[in-house]
């Protein structure tokens, strides 16, 4: 099962590294960017089952460095995943962010967040394939997709354009496990896994890291952090429209299943840390590879992404805190 994924970071306006060696494209120049300027993003989520991309969406949405283009849902029914995000977005009076709804796919895993999502309103979602591409059309060169799902949406559009996808200024991907696996109950590292990601979509991996886009991936090793009793009741005692979001979606998720524990380890917010921060979790080039059986290894060969090993977790915690349980909330 996708168990659970963490984390965050931020301050004003920082640098946001675009620079990559990646296949098909080489070295980048690291942009700054402007103030005033917000760097246009587009988020892929499979919001809905873990909690940790509800977390994630929390702190986009808290970024003023980000400006949010719209967002699409990833894997299984992605259409009620789509009116969990509208429910969202209406409560913190965020109604105006496309959201758009994925490839749909067969699916196995707990929806634990299905209730929340049905009582929005119905409504019909634009394809996220065609959204995508035509946001990459109409700003070339200039939007980072934060993939924090599996590559469902991502495998389609390099498919159905690959020379539109080229044009994206890169992804910041959570996904895949290089030297480190899901840590045991106790805290203790195990050897590299099948990461849930990149375990539902292997060809989605496959086809991203020879696309040609610069490929900036946040896997296991760097994104195990945990949102433990203290800070998980500082955001749902702020009493804000955000962190009341929040504590409905945790707790449904808390009931939907029994296979985790009560801290989230949030995975996928370290994605949107690093468009933000990237400082906060070097990366490095290295050659991924992935197979079938969706293990993603570091293999000879000129890199094809820039990926983070280890993260500043204590540099990544207060940001993420501050910014969506802090007396500055807006």
């Amino acid at each position: 099962m996708k168990t659970v994924r963490f984390f965050l970071a931020v301050s004003a306006l920082a640098l946001v590294a675009a620079g990559a060696s990646c296949a098909g494209r080489q070295q980048q120049t690291a942009v700054i960017p402007l103030v005033g300027q917000p760097q246009p993003v587009i988020l892929d989520t499979d919001i809905g089952d873990d909690i940790d991309d509800a977390f994630a969406l929390a702190f986009a949405l808290r970024s003023p460095e980000l400006q949010i283009l719209g967002i699409t849902t990833a894997y299984g029914d992605t259409e009620l995943r789509a009116k969990l995000v509208d429910r969202y977005l209406a409560a913190v009076g965020r109604s105006d962010i496309p959201v758009a709804a994925g490839v749909s796919t067969a699916h196995d895993n707990v929806f634990t967040q299905a209730a929340y999502a049905r009582q929005a309103p119905g409504r019909k979602h634009a394809d996220a394939v065609t959204f995508l591409l035509d946001q990459i059309r109409a700003h070339p060169g200039q939007i980072t997709l934060i993939a924090i799902g599996p590559l469902f949406n991502i495998r389609a559009a390099i498919k159905r354009d690959p020379a539109t996808f080229h044009q994206l200024k890169r992804v910041v991907l959570m996904g895949g496990s290089v030297y480190r696996g899901y840590d045991g109950a106790n805290g203790e590292h195990h050897p590299p896994d099948p990461e849930w990601n990149i375990l539902r979509d292997p060809a989605g991996a496959k086809a991203l890291l020879a696309s040609g886009v610069p490929v900036f991936v946040m896997p296991l090793d760097s994104t195990q952090i945990h949102l433990e009793t203290p800070e998980r009741e500082k955001i749902f005692s702020h009493g804000s429209p955000l962190t009341d979001q929040l504590t409905l979606l945790y707790h449904q998720w808390m009931a939907g299943n029994d296979w985790h524990t009560t801290a989230p380890t949030l995975f996928d917010p370290v994605a949107v840390a690093y468009a933000i921060r990237p400082d906060l979790c070097p990366a490095k080039p290295m050659h991924l590879e992935v197979d079938d059986k969706g293990f993603t290894r570091p293999v000879g060969g000129t890199p094809n992404a820039q990926v983070c090993l280890q993260s500043d977790e204590k540099g990544f915690l207060k940001p993420f805190l501050d910014r969506i349980a802090g007396e500055t909330a807006r």
